[in-house]
Parts: structure tokens; C-alpha cells; sequence
């Protein structure tokens, strides 16, 4: 579907993409995994057409329908909900018309060639119009837009009243109803709630499309993709499987290079003894000769790059009194909407809390509630004693002063701490060096929760109120802030729709729904085993109904309709039918031996793997076996190539045929 061959791309002085190259099929699921600023959005764009790399090429195949979702999204106007999910760009009409011809076509042709041509047209066809929705397109839509979060009333809203996740979610429904060829999708998960991306989990795992995503969210990717394409330093590494497969892949690649490299370090060093020990020998002179055009002619290997650990040291806190905040009787309204009537609810010391529910539930007023921000407007809330709050919202973010830098914002709540502590701080934060002089308003998303998340923890609270602390992390910096919560010794209550980091810190769930709170002990993985089906209904799609009997046994124009205009239409559907069928004649072996390259193209490579987890589990006799190890990897990267090559000109002998 997708080839990328050699790809460079630079931005100043920064090498984005340097020689990458990735192939993309039918049925591939990939995560396209990297740090922030690696390059991901510009891969995606390069691959859209949206941008063109500066060396290297980009193959897709005739036809290929792609649909994309970006983070951003324009505001738009003067549709309804509706009408934009349903705006798929696909002319239905002529998909149906065409299977109409198909079917009158097989019950003329005698050839059996014909007649599985038109059988696997038809085949194509059919499948298409299902995707598409073509029988009922707005019963489809109101389907997809439910699963997404959206209710019956607001389909028909102007969707320049949706804020921008509802926009996103619009957006997504559209995307997911034109049935592309292969999807890019660009963070889908950040303004979903956990059941709109359980729906969506569930839906791109039985999606027919291919799929490149890019997501720091690791069970959504464990959930989806069944492979992981690595993004570092402008070099793509694939990985067979889903993320959890890819860590472990990685860390034994890493280690085979490790070893390989010090095993060619010992090797060089035994040559180089051996010269010193025989230099002056006449009689070795040979030998000397011989390890010395060796050493000239080996290939030496880099050592892994040592990777930068963040940790986070989370620090000591006093203990709060055993109850922390409660609710008696507690109300909130907002306008003529009621969220929450009568309302108890005590959060202790200790307790360590998951707030989940629908968009709109009422999660982030519960959690203003407790913290104070938003007073109750009937009942009480009742503070305990030596409760020290820390709070992280979205809302925090936009607080930040953008004219200070870095280390100047967190000395505005530092008190008298002085420039040292605050950099070893910062240093926890990685923020280092000069960095901390960066002014606040170049700071990326992620860069502002860390120093957001620094802020708070400076003041050692024992109390952590967190509303979507991962929204603008990567995945690195998602894992040191789990392993951070993990240690600490104070209250938590916390917002998120990553699994991943619930599963981590959470000894209780709290479903907020319709007012009411369920509490339920354990993390997410208990919350879904046990208690989920309780109370949320099973995301199944409901089976598409068969196709009307008239679309499948479309009889031909009766003896006499449509006189001459019809002759004419008969004729000039029986020239296509015959060009079609001599198109398909002639591509025949090219897309026959297409498939047979991307065969051997998946192979080689699932061999290269293969090669270097066994460097990995034989280190004792590395010193044996590399050359004949280094040899082979040699000839399989060569062969990587060719099958490139050949695929390009495959592909390009395809359109130069299909566009006469």
C-alpha cells in the first residue's frame, strides 16, 4: 500500500529523517512510537503528501484512499453533527451502479477468466458499499457517533457550537464511516472518556482498514496495533507485535548490541596483541599481514546510546489527619443542570482514587469540590486537619506566566528555597542546564505539565488532586511519573483515561454517573473483571442488515426501455466490461509477483529480527560466530533492498498501465 524508501528530511541543523523507510500492507495495525519532537507529525505529514522529504521517495499504491485525523482541528460550521459524520467524500452511487453492471455482467460472460475477474470486482465492490454504510449510511452514523460519546439530541446541533474534543470526536465519526484504505490517526485518545475509547478500541480492531497511529496511551496501542515502528533519531526500527512485545524487543536488540560491540572490542584487542607479540618474527610476517588487512576491512560498530534516565523523586510528606475532606449533603448546579443533590462522600488518608465516567459526568466538579475551587451550594464540605493539597489541571497549564522562565516560575511558590535546590529540582523535572532558562511561552505541552507537576511537588503536599497529568506526556515521561505516584506516601485522587497508570496507583474506582458515585476496590484491570458489566453495557456494533435482493439480482432493461439511449448504455457498459477485463489481464502477473515481494519483504526482515535476539542469547560465543553473524546480517539488508527496489518498480509499471 505504502512504501517509503530512504527518506531525509532536515529542519536547520536537525536531521528529522535520515535514510528511514518503512513498507505499510493490507490488514497492518502500527504504532508509530517516539519522543516528543522526533518526528512523528512530520512522518505522517510526508506520508499524507502534505510535505515532501528532502531526499528519498514515497510510493503509494493507485488508488489508495487515506483518511486522517490530525490534533488539531479548524473550526467548522454549517453542518449539524449529522450531516459532518456523514460528509464521507465517497459517491455511494456510483459504487452501487457499478455492482449493479457487475451483476448483469456475470449472468452474460461464458469465460471463466471473466468471470472470477468480475467475481472479485463484485467482491471488492460489495465490501466498500457495506463500509461505506451504503444500505442505510445515517442509521450507520448515528451508530458510530453514539459509540463516540454523543447523544440522540445533539445530532442536530451546528458544529460550530461543539468544543474542540466534541469537534474531534465529529471529526473521527466522519473518518470512521469513509471506510479509507488506511487510517493516521494523531493522539484519537486525548479527548475521549473510557467508554468512547473502549468503543473505538474495540472498532479498529475489527476494522478492515490498515492503520499507522500515533498514541502515548500503552494499552490502547497493547489493545490495537500489531506491530510498533520506533522513531529515533531519524531512523524507523519495526517491531512485531504490540507495545508490551516492542519493550521487551527493544531492550534484547539493545543488548545484542551491546554485546556485539564488546565482543568486536575483544576481537580487536586479541588481533592487536598478536601483531605486538609478533611484529618483529619474520616467520609470522604472513599472519601479521593477514589480521592487519582484517582489521582494516572490519566494520566497526557504534556502542547503544545510553539513554537519559528521568526519575522523579517524590518527596516525604507529613501525614494528614485519617479523614481528608468530606461532603455532606453537598450540591452543585450549574445554570438549570443539577450535577450533584444531597451528595456524601468522605476521601480518606491513604485512599488512592480513580475517578472514571462519560464526558460530562461530573468528575472534574467532584474533584473541584474536594479541592476547594468550586464552593457547594448546598450541604457542607468539611476540611481535616493538616491536609497540604497539590493540584495539577488543564487549567494550570494556561496559569503558567509566560514571560518567566523556567527557573523564575518555580521560585514564585518556592518561598526561600534557594537557585541550587531549585535546579536540583528542575533536574528531577529534566529540566538541566541552560534549560532552565527557557522562557515558559517556547515550552511544549509536555514541558509545561512537567514544570506544571514541579510546582506542585516542591511543597511537598500529602494530598494530590491530578485531572489528566499524562494528557501532554510522552511515553517515557508517562512511565517515571507512574513509578513516581507509585512511591508516594500521601492521598491521591485522580483523573485519567490511561489504563496504564490507573492499574498503577489506584487501590479504589469511583464510576461518577447521573450525580451518584459507586466506589469499588482495586485498580482498572478489577474495575473491567468485575464490576464494569454492572453497570456499563457491552460495546457490540449491531450486524449491518443484508443488502436488498433487488442490488443483488438487478434484472437487465426489459426489450424496448430507454430505445436508443438504452442500446447505448448496454453498449458502452459491454466496451467496459471488455477494457476492465483486458486491464485485468494485463496486471495480472505484476500484482501476482507484487504480492510475492511483499511476502519475501516480510520474511527477510522477520529474519533479521530472528538474528539479532540470537546475538543476544549466545554472548559467550560471540566472539566466534560475529563475523559469520555480521556476514549474514549483511546479505539480508542487502536483500531488503533489492525487494524494495523491485517493489517500486512493480508498483510503478502498475500506474504507468492503469493510467493509459
Amino acid at each position: 500500500m505504502i512504501n517509503l524508501h530512504q527518506l531525509h528530511k532536515f529542519y536547520g541543523k536537525q536531521d528529522v529523517l535520515k535514510g528511514a523507510g518503512l513498507h505499510i500492507g493490507p490488514g497492518q495495525r502500527i504504532g508509530l512510537v517516539g519522543a516528543n519532537g522526533a518526528g512523528k507529525s512530520t512522518l505522517l505529514a510526508i506520508i499524507r503528501g502534505e510535505i515532501e522529504p528532502d531526499q528519498g521517495q514515497v510510493f503509494r499504491a493507485r488508488g489508495l484512499r487515506m483518511g486522517y485525523l490530525p490534533q488539531d482541528l479548524l473550526q467548522l460550521s454549517g453542518q449539524t453533527v449529522l450531516e459532518l459524520a456523514m460528509d464521507t467524500g465517497n459517491n455511494l452511487e456510483e459504487v452501487e451502479r457499478e455492482l449493479v453492471w457487475v451483476h448483469e455482467e456475470l449472468a452474460r460472460v461464458n469465460s471463466e477468466e471473466q468471470i472470477a475477474g468480475l467475481l472479485e470486482r463484485q467482491g471488492r465492490l460489495q465490501s466498500i458499499f457495506e463500509d461505506l454504510g451504503g444500505y442505510n449510511l445515517e442509521a450507520r452514523a448515528g451508530k458510530v457517533l453514539h459509540g463516540l460519546g454523543f447523544k440522540s439530541e445533539q445530532f442536530g446541533c451546528d458544529v460550530s457550537t461543539l468544543s474542540g474534543g466534541w469537534l474531534m470526536r465529529a471529526a473521527l465519526a466522519r473518518l470512521i464511516l469513509s471506510a479509507p484504505d488506511i487510517l493516521l490517526l494523531d493522539e484519537p485518545t486525548n479527548h475521549l472518556d473510557m467508554e468512547s475509547l473502549l468503543w473505538l478500541e474495540n472498532h479498529l480492531v475489527k476494522s478492515p482498514s490498515s492503520l499507522l497511529l500515533v498514541s502515548h496511551d500503552r494499552t490502547f496501542l497493547d489493545k490495537v496495533v500489531n506491530r510498533i515502528v520506533e522513531l529515533e533519531q531519524g531512523e524507523l526500527t519495526v517491531y512485531g507485535g504490540n507495545y508490551s512485545d516492542y519493550e521487551l524487543q527493544r531492550l534484547s536488540r539493545i543488548q545484542a548490541r551491546q554485546s556485539a560491540y564488546e565482543a568486536q572490542r575483544n576481537r580487536i584487542r586479541e588481533i592487536n596483541n598478536f601483531v605486538d607479540r609478533n611484529r618483529s618474527r619474520k616467520s609470522s610476517a604472513k599472519r601479521v599481514q593477514s589480521r592487519l588487512k582484517m582489521l582494516e576491512g572490519m566494520e566497526l560498530l557504534n556502542p547503544p546510546e545510553s539513554e537519559e534516565v528521568f526519575e522523579l523523586k517524590m518527596p516525604e510528606v507529613d501525614p494528614s489527619a485519617k479523614v481528608v475532606v468530606e461532603l455532606l449533603n453537598a450540591g452543585l448546579t450549574y445554570g438549570r443542570r443539577v450535577i450533584y443533590q444531597n451528595l456524601d462522600f468522605v476521601l480518606q488518608r491513604g485512599d488512592r482514587l480513580a475517578l472514571l465516567g462519560r464526558n460530562g459526568a461530573g468528575k472534574s466538579s467532584l474533584l473541584k469540590l474536594l479541592t476547594g475551587q468550586v464552593e457547594v451550594q448546598e450541604g457542607r464540605r468539611l476540611l481535616g486537619g493538616r491536609v497540604k493539597m497539590g493540584i495539577f489541571s488543564q487549567h494550570a497549564l494556561q496559569d503558567l506566566n509566560p514571560e518567566n522562565d523556567i527557573l523564575g516560575e518555580l521560585s514564585s511558590v518556592a518561598g526561600h528555597l534557594g537557585v541550587a535546590r531549585l535546579r536540583t529540582v528542575l533536574g528531577a523535572f529534566l529540566f538541566r542546564g541552560d534549560e532552565v532558562f527557557k522562557k515558559v511561552k517556547v515550552l511544549s505541552g509536555g514541558e509545561r505539565s512537567r514544570l506544571v507537576l514541579a510546582k506542585i511537588l516542591i511543597n511537598a503536599p500529602n494530598t494530590l488532586f491530578l485531572d489528566e497529568p499524562t494528557n501532554h506526556l510522552d511515553l517515557p515521561s508517562r512511565q517515571v511519573l507512574e513509578k513516581a505516584l507509585r512511591g508516594y506516601q500521601g492521598t491521591l485522587v485522580l483523573i485519567s483515561h490511561d489504563r496504564y497508570l490507573i492499574n498503577s496507583v489506584a487501590n479504589k474506582v469511583v464510576w461518577v454517573e447521573e450525580g451518584r458515585l459507586s466506589i469499588f476496590p482495586g485498580n482498572y484491570d478489577d474495575f473491567e473483571r468485575l464490576w464494569r458489566k454492572r453497570i456499563m453495557p457491552a460495546d457490540i456494533m449491531p450486524q449491518e442488515p443484508p443488502p436488498p435482493a433487488a442490488l443483488l439480482s438487478a434484472p437487465a432493461p426489459a426489450a424496448g426501455q430507454g430505445e436508443a439511449g438504452g442500446r447505448k448504455t448496454v453498449r458502452k457498459k459491454r466496451d467496459e466490461a471488455i477494457s476492465r477485463n483486458a486491464l485485468y489481464q494485463k496486471t495480472k502477473p505484476l500484482r501476482e509477483e507484487l504480492g510475492a515481494v511483499e511476502t519475501r519483504l516480510e520474511l527477510v526482515q522477520r529474519e533479521l529480527d530472528e538474528l539479532v535476539a540470537s546475538m543476544n542469547k549466545n554472548e559467550e560465543g560471540m566472539a566466534l560466530d560475529w563475523q559469520k553473524m555480521s556476514m549474514r546480517h549483511s546479505q539480508l539488508n542487502a536483500q531488503v533492498e533489492d525487494l524494495n527496489r523491485r517493489w517500486e518498480d512493480i508498483s510503478l509499471q502498475l500506474e504507468e498501465i492503469g493510467g493509459q
